[in-house]
């Protein structure tokens, strides 16, 4: 049967070193010159070696501390996750190492973590590197868990997320429920796993109403105040205009209150306007803003639970962890009028 990753024999005869040497290594021993573990590092990122697993539970737990990168400013999304997995690792004994800032997205860090032996594991938040680094990462048998992934990852690598789909779904069969069958869609960036979930299942809500879907409803947008605005005012501008907006999260929906408040139209009576997460800001517009509550600080806590699981050296049956998610129904949401006003 052919195999499709190198053997730790081949991997000491590609850098002329011991195959002890290869598995110290390999199991982030020390003895081992920083010369020769990049070598060695190198090599098992080429040829694709996974060790073998520790055989007979045996293996000492990890040790170190755990590398936390989120690429983006820590607002009151991405600042719940990294808080509540900050409290719970300090929980755990296990010191923290924060990446943190959008100037970080571009550092090219996932390759080094393996020989900082200081760092024991790792969980990235919507790590925007391609899914191949994050492979040729868990080929190297480093611990590290994602967070909310922003593209399909392997069945091997452990990852949490919300329910997304299930989250979509919910909010525009509320606004099915509520009459509207014109319902425009702010939809996150193309590329991202959880835009794709959510407009899926705005499909199928729709579908199960029998409303059939309109691609000129649906406006890809990066998840943000200001381009909420402008894709809200393009499908505002529409004749004839939808009588709800379904947003990608709370901020694009903010984006869309403003858009409905400059066109002069009321909300709900003229306009419904939904979100998702439900952060504070879901709760500081007037009418409250109607959203899809995401378990921000539960998808930190699982992250470390897994991780620690990884560290411990203990089996980890579920890889891929789905939380579910709530609609939270408040005054931006009412029933369609049968007259649209101009």
């Amino acid at each position: 049967m052919p195999r499709d990753r190198a053997t730790v024999r081949e991997v000491a005869a590609a850098t002329g070193v011991s195959i002890a040497t290869v598995s110290r290594v390999l199991n982030q021993q020390g003895s081992v010159a920083p010369e020769t573990r990049r070598l060695v590092e190198r090599a098992v990122e080429e040829l694709g070696l996974r060790a073998p697993s520790p055989r007979g539970g045996t293996a000492k737990p990890v040790a170190g501390a755990v590398y936390v990168r989120c690429p983006y400013v820590l607002t009151d999304y991405f600042g719940l996750i990294v808080s509540s997995i900050a409290e719970t690792l300090d929980r755990h004994g296990r010191q923290v190492v924060l990446s943190a800032g959008e100037a970080t997205q571009h550092e090219q860090v996932l390759s080094r973590l393996p020989a900082q032996r200081e760092i024991g594991g790792a969980i990235l938040i919507l790590p925007p590197e391609p899914g191949a680094e994050l492979v040729r990462l868990g080929a190297r048998r480093f611990p590290f868990v994602v967070v909310d992934p922003r593209t399909t990852l392997p069945r091997d690598i452990p990852s949490v997320s919300a329910a997304h789909h299930s989250g979509a779904r919910q909010v525009t069969a509320h606004l099915t429920s509520l009459g509207h069958t014109r319902i425009g869609v702010i939809a996150g960036p193309r590329e991202w796993l959880a835009a794709d979930a959510r407009l899926s299942g705005h499909s199928a809500a729709l579908a199960a109403a029998g409303i059939l879907p309109d691609p000129t409803l649906v406006k890809h947008v990066e998840p943000t105040i200001a381009h909420g605005y402008r894709a809200a005012a393009e499908l505002l501008d529409l004749d004839p205009r939808p009588t709800a907006l379904a947003a990608f999260n709370d901020k694009t929906a903010i984006g869309a209150l403003q858009a409905a408040a400059e066109r002069g139209l009321s909300v709900p009576e003229d306009l419904s306007i939904a979100g998702f997460d439900d952060i504070d800001l879901s709760r500081a517009t007037t009418p409250q803003l109607t959203t899809v509550r995401q378990p921000l600080q539960e998808m930190g806590r699982m992250a470390v639970s897994l991780l620690i699981r990884l560290l411990d050296r203990h089996e980890v049956e579920a890889l891929h962890v789905e939380l579910a998610t709530e609609l939270v129904v408040r005054g931006t949401t009412g029933p369609r009028v049968s007259t649209i006003r101009a």
